[in-house]
């Protein structure tokens, strides 16, 4: 296949379509604006969300533009197994921040963010670091959003990669940029219900379009034992593995997750998350079928590049109304996922930066709202400039994953061990990060006396994921039961071939290295250990808020028991 044999939409239509997508979505927003609005329903909706709309906007929000692209590159590149390994493993990362999300939620009910929690831990320094790492992951999803906003419109019409860039950008600011993430989670809503309406008929329509089951059969011929293989051995460590090392660095380390966590109404926490994950399952393992289905028929993605390969299959197997339902369901897509990454830099920002570091407890409401929007602004600009690049999507998602992964024991033992300092927090991510630099960018040799103190340290990384999922379920013993198990399977397994695998090595290292430094400096500290009830007094509302609407029904809801606080110092 190649360009010339693509629809093309002409440079009106796809300009009706984004006006029509984007002006719709800013006329539903006008429903919910209030003339003077509030800071903690700008950031998380006064802790008031319903079952409904919560997982909705979960799912939404986590099937983002790599829920296309990457899934199909996953497909294309791994074969049989690929879907898999890319739908499960991103499915599980909203399943595993629940068990964990509900000790979070149960120490600080008031948070906005998971940095306050961690401010009324330990304070700055830990706090600006999990607050950095969010600021650095949010910015480059925005830019994965935007970078597949700009594919997908050159691909389909005669506009630039860089026009479709610019316009989704604008598009997403203007809708989210006053109501904040009371727009995002309204939005979401009628966002899944068209995804989901669209992508039951566009998913069976590539593959029968494409010959269907008969045709995928023959060309499984076309394969490599690899690719053939569901159980390979290639597609489980260089894409099945980093992906699940990566499930509890998402879960913890990103705040569009975090944000819905404290968001949604105490009492929905769990069958939110748990409908979110089956939804988010369900759709991306199906799009990941059309890359598998484009291996088989020998297809080249246009230009060599990755990112066209689903407009590509769409444009050249579909009808030109399905191929305008396909444009509308990536745009709804990428711009669910964009709003709520605008709401998550504005909720850090404005509670992480402004809230605790700047003001020091002492915020103004309205100071906050334009700090807020002002975030939403330049992280916009900021977003479009990277998206120009046109980097690859899934080697950023398993960068970003793996840097996330340092802060995941650090976060996760402050939360349930008092014996964790802020000295403990702070040393072990940076160490964690700084040798996570130094494997994935092979600085140092991974050969000799170097490749085995990385493979120590990752084999120590894998046990203490498997402990940290176990005992998030299961509790205390199994975990640490399972993470030992873990931890000798991998000295035995790994030792002298995990150095083989430089993105996995390098993500089990920042997990073994932060958990490890971790440790030691919390043992060998003589504070006392910490109270955990301090969190709930030191983190407090921001608005006096007499009573709040629940998103589900629209009617007056009972306040959250801190409403009305002032924000404490700590």
């Amino acid at each position: 296949m190649n360009s010339e044999s693509l629809y093309q939409f002409s440079i009106w239509t796809v300009l009706l379509l984004l006006l029509a997508f984007y002006g719709g979505t800013y006329l539903l927003t006008l429903g919910i604006r209030k003339k003077n609005e509030d800071a903690d329903a700008f950031m998380v909706s006064n802790h008031r969300i319903g079952f409904g709309i919560g997982a909705a906007s979960m799912t939404a929000t986590w099937i983002w533009a790599a829920s296309f692209y990457a899934a199909a590159t996953s497909g294309y590149q791994y074969g049989v197994s690929g879907p898999i390994h890319y739908g499960l493993w991103g499915a599980l990362m909203i399943l595993f921040i629940y068990p964990f999300g509900k000790r979070f939620r149960k120490l600080a009910p008031s948070a906005a963010t998971l940095g306050e929690l961690i401010h009324a831990r330990h304070g700055s320094s830990s706090q600006l670091i999990l607050a950095i790492s969010n600021i650095m992951g949010s910015i480059i999803s925005l830019m994965v959003n935007f970078t597949a906003a700009g594919a997908l419109v050159s691909v389909l019409s005669p506009l630039s990669f860089q026009a479709g860039v610019i316009i989704s950008g604008v598009g997403v600011l203007l809708y989210t940029l006053w109501s904040g993430f009371r727009a995002s989670v309204i939005t979401d809503f009628s966002q899944l219900v068209a995804l989901m309406a669209i992508a039951v008929v566009i998913i069976p329509a590539v593959f029968f379009a494409m010959g269907g089951p008969t045709e995928l059969v023959a060309g499984l011929d076309n394969l490599t034992p690899e690719q053939a293989n569901f159980f390979s051995s290639e597609a489980v460590l260089e894409q099945g593995a980093p992906f699940f090392v990566a499930v509890l660095a998402y879960a913890i380390g990103n705040q569009t997750i975090s944000q819905r966590l404290f968001a949604v109404n105490e009492d929905h926490i769990k069958p939110t998350f748990l409908t979110a994950t089956v939804g988010y399952g369900a759709i991306v393992i199906g799009l990941g079928m059309i890359g598998l289905m484009a291996l088989t028929l020998g297809i080249e993605p246009m230009n060599g590049n990755m990112n066209n390969l689903i407009p590509q299959m769409v444009s050249g197997y579909l009808p030109p109304v399905f191929i305008a339902l396909f444009f509308i369901l990536v745009i709804g897509s990428l711009s669910s996922t964009a709003d709520s990454d605008l709401s998550a830099l504005s909720a850090i920002m404005m509670a992480d930066v402004y809230g605790k570091n700047i003001a020091k407890g002492n915020a103004d409401p309205d100071r906050m709202l334009m700090v807020g929007r002002l975030t939403m602004i330049t992280a916009t600009a900021v977003g479009i400039v990277f998206a120009s690049f046109s980097l690859d999507i899934l080697v950023m998602l398993v960068f970003v994953g793996a840097l996330w992964g340092a802060i995941v024991f650090p976060v996760i033992a402050s939360c349930f061990w008092g014996r964790v300092t802020n000295r403990a927090f702070t040393t072990s991510v940076i160490v964690a990060m700084v040798m996570f630099s130094l494997a994935r960018f092979e600085v140092l040799p991974l050969a000799g006396a170097s490749g085995l103190m990385f493979e120590l340290l990752a084999s120590i990384g894998g046990g203490i994921i498997i402990a940290l999922m176990a005992f998030g379920f299961l509790g205390r013993i199994a975990g640490g039961v399972a993470g030992l198990l873990a931890l000798v399977g991998m000295l035995v397994f790994a030792t002298g071939f995990l150095r083989e695998y430089t993105v996995l090595l390098a993500s089990l290292t920042a997990y073994g290295t932060s958990t490890l430094v971790c440790v030691v400096m919390s043992l060998a500290s003589k504070e006392a250990p910490f109270d955990f009830d301090l969190i709930r007094k030191r983190v407090g509302d921001y608005d006096d808020t007499a009573e709040t609407e629940s998103l589900d029904t629209g009617k007056p809801d009972k306040s959250p028991e801190t409403a009305g606080q002032p924000v404490a110092q700590s």
